[in-house]
């Protein structure tokens, strides 16, 4: 009732509306100011502020206004002065005999709002028509440590170290409010229509068979450890054996990796888990919820997403997150080419698949130099060469030309391909048809990756979002053992069940990707809710202590129902909705490239006193560990 109260007495001024909207029982009982967050003894609003406006708010209806503006100094020229907030930036001329203090020193102004003259009316200011005629202006703080110019644009490590300096610029005030307002459409969206429940789960956790590799956290029983979460994955599954039907979190996870521009060792994610669902209402539900929370200021998104199998994106794009806003789409040359010395002896009972793609207009946008860079990539990466082929009139300039003197085969790769004068080709042969693929796939996206730094893009700039979802993929994969492709709470498709103890690489999984221009932004999955078909799969398919999870398996075995769910990377997501070259810049206090916090110098050393309580002593760093 007080919480009504509250929400209704805000609306009227004084305290004497408060007889007229509480009931009469509670009209006689007293009210502490504990219970109300409110001084009853005056008029007030959550709203009020001690300025009158914001800096970069005022317009031409406000001239003759009287204001009052908090902010930093900008710009000082002469008897002008700019101030700042969040908002933007206005121009103050001022008072007679003001003694300003440095840039970015905080200040306060008092004035009247007054029209520029024509001739200084600045067109590139929201408030540029208008300037304040400065009747006060006072020193609240004077800036005494500027480590760089604040317009400057300082290398990243310095805008790290000093990080509360940098979150004043436009580009991280903008994004960190974008970050917020798109969060905050996403819970009320899927709690308020979709009847999502909010629940926060524990960050101190317990090891998670197979998977990234987790940070532990000591405790002070000797030998004892905590792990922080890669991910809610456990806790969202027992949620659903609870009775919380539809979850929903925004989530700190964790992984002792090294930072890449798209990674940090903490990041954030959405977390969504459904009970009685299936692929398709999750993919639905999240595809609505992009297109209604998507902010208005963006490119409008096409509907719905696009899908693609796993194995139609490695044979089309060589990876299976691609970047579909561009073409140079894989092609299989196996069936035009003739065996050629210069492919490698043949194999018995291997196949030689050989595939390229073709990149419009590559001779003018790749120079020697680049093209040598990217080879060495992929030959590093894959073990595999990429030939490359300029086509000049549908003549080829490349050593292969050698090879195929008195065939055809010119002709038809240019036909196949499709190329014209100024394409490139890139070609690439090897027994493994993944191998190609893949390495196809890193080099298409090398060539694109230097032509937008080099301000060639190769998709069109007004085309900015390209969600494609992706399908199907195997279940598990093998390296020196078979893992999870995923991880191993994901469901096989059930036509697939039979294979899993004949043919286990071959089974396909219910898991599906979420991918936005090449990056992969989420993934997600039905999940395994019988508990004899779980413990098959981790004991006699990955090998894995069953004993870390048995209060798993013993929720499924006590009435779990089906469920599935998705988890989005925000970081990822929000860096590419704010054109930032790194999920860095979407984070108010992130970890450097390596991990690092480069303005409090995290991590750092503990005392021996204190690793004591922890039963824990540290060795040489150049000591090796005995596994």
């Amino acid at each position: 009732m007080l919480r009504q109260v509250y929400k209704e007495i805000t609306n009227f001024p004084l305290i004497n509306k408060l007889s007229q909207i509480l009931p009469a029982h509670s009209r006689n009982a007293s009210i502490s100011s504990t219970e109300l967050p409110i001084d009853l003894e005056r008029e007030t609003s959550a709203d009020s502020q001690l300025r009158s406006h914001k800096c970069g708010e005022i317009t031409a209806r406000d001239v003759g206004q009287s204001v009052k503006l908090y902010g930093w100094l900008d710009y000082n020229r002469g008897k002008f002065f700019t101030i700042r907030d969040a908002t933007g930036s206005c121009q103050v001329l001022c008072p007679a005999s003001t003694n300003l203090p440095p840039k970015e020193s905080v200040v306060s102004v008092e004035g009247i709002v007054q029209h520029r003259p024509r001739k200084d009316i600045n067109s590139k200011m929201m408030t540029g028509a208008v300037e304040v005629l400065g009747m006060k202006v006072t020193t609240l703080n004077e800036c005494t440590h500027m480590p760089y110019p604040f317009h400057d644009a300082p290398k990243e490590d310095i805008r790290m170290r000093y990080r509360y300096i940098d979150l004043r610029s436009q580009k991280m005030q903008y994004n960190l409010r974008m970050r917020s307002s798109f969060i905050l459409n996403l819970r009320k969206y899927l709690c308020e229509k979709h009847g999502f429940v909010d629940v926060e789960t524990p960050t101190l956790f317990r090891r998670t068979p197979g998977g990234a590799k987790e940070f532990i956290v000591p405790t002070q029983k000797a030998g004892l450890f905590y792990s922080l979460p890669q991910s809610p994955q456990q806790f969202k599954q027992l949620l659903m054996a609870g009775g919380i039907d539809r979850y929903m979190q925004v989530a700190k996870c964790y992984r002792d990796e090294g930072a890449k521009p798209e990674r940090q060792p903490e990041f954030t994610q959405l977390d969504l888990e459904l009970s009685f669902t299936n692929q398709e209402q999750i993919k639905a539900l999240v595809e609505e919820m992009i297109f209604n929370c998507w902010p208005k200021e963006l490119d409008r998104l096409a509907a719905p997403f696009p899908r693609l199998s796993y194995a139609d994106a490695i044979s089309m794009y060589g990876s299976d997150k691609p970047d579909t806003r561009f073409g140079s789409i894989i092609t299989d040359l196996t069936d035009v080419f003739p065996p050629l010395d210069v492919f490698g002896p043949p194999i018995p009972d291997k196949q030689l698949h050989i595939k390229a793609i073709a990149i419009k207009n590559g001779c003018t946008l790749m120079k020697n130099k680049a093209i040598k860079r990217i080879q060495s990539l992929v030959q590093a990466q894959h073990l595999v060469d990429v030939a490359v082929v300029k086509v000049d009139a549908g003549v080829w300039n490349s050593p292969l030309t050698r090879y195929l003197r008195g065939t055809d085969i010119q002709e038809q790769v240019n036909t196949k391909l499709e190329v014209s004068n100024n394409d490139m080709i890139l070609l690439c042969a090897n027994h493994s048809w993944k191998t190609v693929c893949q390495a196809l796939g890193t080099a298409r996206t090398l060539v694109a990756q230097h032509c937008l730094e080099n301000g060639t893009p190769l998709y069109e700039t007004d085309k900015l979002f390209h969600f494609l979802w992706i399908e199907d993929f195997p279940l598990f994969e093998e390296d020196a053992k078979l893992q999870s492709s995923h991880h191993p709470f994901t469901a096989p498709l059930e036509e697939d069940i039979p294979l899993l103890s004949s043919a286990p690489t071959q089974v396909r999984g219910q898991h599906y990707d979420l991918v936005l221009n090449g990056c992969e932004i989420g993934g997600g999955s039905i999940r395994i809710h019988n508990s004899k078909l779980q413990r098959f799969i981790l004991e006699k398919i990955l090998q894995e202590d069953t004993n870390q999870l048995e209060h798993l398996l013993e929720a499924l075995d006590s009435g779990c129902p089906p469920h599935g769910g998705i988890a989005l990377g925000l970081d990822r997501l929000l860096s590419i909705m704010c054109d930032a070259p790194t999920i860095r810049d979407v984070i108010a206090f992130p970890k450097s490239s390596k991990g690092m916090d480069l303005m409090t110098g995290a991590p750092c050393e503990v005392n021996d006193n204190e690793l004591c309580d922890y039963h824990i002593s540290v060795s040489d760093e150049n000591t090796t560990c005995n596994r």
